[in-house]
């Protein structure tokens, strides 16, 4: 199949352009060329250069490359989406379109932006969708437009142009931008004997996914034919609550030390999360395992060693501002714990 990839150098990218391209697909990554990934891609991988922002200006090359399946791993906004489908229609079989679990109504409940009692149990691809639209407004202002719900009514509605939308969990692994367990790995690595955490935070559930098996759940998507005008869920089979996913980094990085939790009211403020952890976002995966046969490519052990080795020997810069252990110490001193 000819697959054509907007974006595909950087995180999530990569992995999924070299999974396919392990298959044997024809692939070509459409990026504007500045990241240094898009320099190493895998052999036999064409570059096309442009702007994700102006696609219409490429259509002829489009068009020339005739795309069975667009894999579109960064459609923001409704503009994005609309400029998606149009240009794509007619040229393209199909489309796929990277989303997030921050569609849901629950999602929003966690970050206190919806109203209403948490919702319980795993979520479905029909659970309730945000009704606040552009939730990061006034947060961040590249990403004003920024609305996940409006992007997938787009896609799933066009009338001669298939979509398929897969809802992603937390993803990590080699190339996380965001580092979101390195806050965790580095206090392990200065050796630290105790990681303070609230209790709420604690016990909530979050779905996760590592980053190739993320990849595979694409290629998937991309592949079978039967995904069109499907909307899936990827992630692991169960979230682990944040204390046993942290015991998880902790096995993988050797720390014998302990995790204590404690209430809210006794931590330092920096260490009380400003999320509703009543609301877990569990997600279940169950149709893209059964449609698809998605399963996971990666032992959890496996994929937490290959985490801890990038993470380790790619730190973030200015690791100073996100490790401050002085309240920590004089809440642990408190307490008598050295």
């Amino acid at each position: 199949m000819k697959i054509l990839f907007l974006g595909g150098t950087r995180f999530i990218g990569p992995h999924a352009v070299k999974r396919m391209a392990e298959l044997g697909h024809e692939i070509v990554v459409y990026n504007r060329g500045q990241s240094s990934d898009a320099q190493s891609l895998p052999k036999g991988v064409a570059s096309l250069t442009g702007d994700r922002a102006r696609l219409g200006e490429s259509r002829d090359a489009f068009r020339a490359f005739s795309p069975d399946v667009v894999v579109d791993l960064f459609p923001y906004s409704e503009a994005d989406a609309r400029q998606l489908m149009e240009t794509f229609s007619g040229i393209a079989g199909r489309v796929v379109a990277i989303s997030s679990c921050d569609v849901y109504q629950a999602f929003g409940r966690v970050n206190r932006i919806e109203s209403g009692p948490p919702e319980e149990g795993a979520l479905t691809e029909q659970s309730p969708l945000c009704e606040k639209r552009y939730p990061l407004r006034g947060a961040r202002a590249d990403l004003s437009d920024y609305d996940k719900v409006l992007v997938e009514r787009v896609v799933m509605s066009h009338e001669s142009l298939p979509g398929t939308i897969l809802r992603l969990p937390m993803v990590y692994g080699p190339g996380d931008y965001q580092h979101r367990l390195y806050p965790y790995l580095q206090q392990m690595r200065d050796g630290r004997s105790v990681i303070l955490m609230e209790e709420g935070f604690a016990s909530w559930r979050w779905s996760r996914g590592y980053v190739e098996d993320i990849a595979e759940a694409i290629c998937l998507a991309a592949l079978h034919e039967k995904a069109a005008g499907q909307i899936y869920h990827v992630g692991e089979e169960f979230g682990l609550p944040m204390r046993e996913w942290v015991e998880r980094i902790a096995a993988g990085a050797g720390w014998r030390g302990e995790i204590v939790t404690v209430p809210a009211a006794d931590l330092p403020p920096h260490l009380v999360m400003d999320i509703e952890t009543g609301q877990h976002i569990q997600l279940d995966t169950s149709k893209i395992r059964s449609e698809l046969g998605y399963a996971e490519r990666l032992s959890p052990e496996e994929a937490m060693s290959r985490t801890i080795a990038w993470e380790s020997a790619n730190p973030p810069e200015n690791v100073a501002w996100m490790i401050d252990y002085t309240a920590e110490d004089d809440y642990l001193a408190r307490l008598g714990v050295k």
